[in-house]
């Protein structure tokens, strides 16, 4: 009788990552090819502030720098990604401060990009929490960059933590009446779905891995909670006086 081969991890992180560094910029350029990628071929709304110009490149730029991270380690190039990932500490600061005063200029003057019938000053809970989540993940995944296991897979979540903008636009059913059940389900059942094909194909369960996703998933009806407050609306609307 054959012995049964020894279940290889590192192919399945191997094969884990790739299909994320095609699906994360799949995802994003599909939700946001109609108005900003490709916003020429379609009958599209101008880009209201060159700032969100600037929003789009930075974050462009964190889709290619994360498809060329996993390409570095899936080549064994871990001198040319650790080299990277020190420019990806300065990019991600650039992503945070630019995305912040993106969002409140949106939510100050309005924006094509708050669903309709959303107040834009309640919105800007959506955005604001998720710069808060990249950070919070990303500044993890720095922390426990010597521990290859967790690193990578805070790195995952900050993909996942990015999908809700790509997929509440993607302009097909059901992601177009679907609404919040689409663009804030989709992620949640990723992540933990993430995290249970984590535990069981490794035969452990990631801690690190759980908590960020756990955190993750919690913000999401926190955020909607927190919109429809008075004391949000009075503090967002303090947060978009420093818009110019």
């Amino acid at each position: 009788m054959a012995m049964e081969q020894p279940f290889d991890w590192r192919q399945y992180d191997r094969r884990l990552f790739a299909a994320a560094a095609i699906v994360f910029p799949a995802i994003l350029l599909l939700g946001f090819a109609r108005t900003y990628y490709l916003r020429f071929a379609f009958d599209a709304p101008p880009i209201p502030r060159n700032l969100v110009h600037l929003h789009g490149a930075l974050m462009t730029a964190w889709v290619v720098f994360f498809v060329a991270q996993v390409w570095f380690i899936r080549t064994k190039n871990h001198r040319l990604h650790m080299k990277l990932g020190l420019g990806g500490i300065a990019l991600a600061t650039a992503i945070i401060v630019v995305g912040f005063f993106t969002a409140t200029a949106a939510a100050k003057y309005g924006s094509p990009s708050t669903p309709p019938g959303v107040p834009a000053i309640a919105f800007l809970v959506v955005p604001l929490v998720d710069l808060l989540m990249f950070a919070g993940l990303f500044g993890a995944a720095m922390y426990y960059r010597k521990s290859p296991a967790d690193h990578k897979r805070l790195m995952l979540l900050t993909a996942v933590n990015f999908l809700p903008p790509g997929l509440g636009r993607i302009p097909f059913e059901p992601f177009v009446s679907g609404g919040v059940l689409v663009f804030l389900g989709i992620p949640t059942v990723l992540a933990l779905g993430l995290v249970a094909l984590d535990t069981w194909k490794n035969g452990k369960l990631n801690k690190v891995f759980l908590v960020g996703a756990l955190i993750l998933v919690a913000s999401y009806p926190l955020r909607i909670m927190l919109s429809g407050t008075d004391a949000w609306v009075s503090f967002a609307t303090w947060l978009t006086s420093w818009s110019a």
